[in-house]
């Protein structure tokens, strides 16, 4: 599977399994219902769908230029980091607002989650890419 297909299905299933994940990590960490954790959760995930359009884009394209193919342990462990790293960045002030909480509590709350999402991030992606094959850019043949 390639292209905008592989995309929706990625994110559908990566994000469905996330907002629940988030709803009950979250109620847990901020002491705020199920109810309120899920809302937060539905908004994470919609900006994570975003970011993670935007990023895999961007790194498919760097990944298609590099001299070797493939999905090394490290290109992996990279990918991982490059796309929690730039969702915490949104995420952050987004649950300091919502959960009325300060931005280091915010933070704090965000890498309980972050230190589940790197490995779940790794985990599912490498599942996914056995399930589903490698996307073109990582393909040990060269596109014609």
């Amino acid at each position: 599977m390639q292209g905008i297909k592989r995309k929706i299905v990625y994110v559908s299933l990566f994000e469905s399994i996330a907002i629940l994940a988030a709803t009950f990590g979250l109620s847990g960490m901020s002491g705020h219902g199920v109810q309120d954790s899920s809302v937060i959760a539905v908004a994470a995930s919609a900006m994570a769908i975003t970011w993670n359009l935007v990023f895999n884009t961007l790194f498919e394209r760097w990944e298609a230029r590099q001299a070797v193919r493939g999905r090394s342990l490290g290109r992996r462990v990279a990918h991982a980091i490059g796309f929690e790293g730039g969702l915490t960045v949104f995420l952050v002030p987004l649950m300091a607002w919502w959960f009325e909480t300060t931005l280091l509590q915010a933070l704090g709350m965000e890498l309980g989650l972050l230190l589940f999402f790197l490995v779940y991030a790794f985990v599912f992606n490498w599942g996914f890419d056995r399930v589903f094959g490698l996307p073109s850019s990582a393909s040990q043949a060269q596109p014609a």
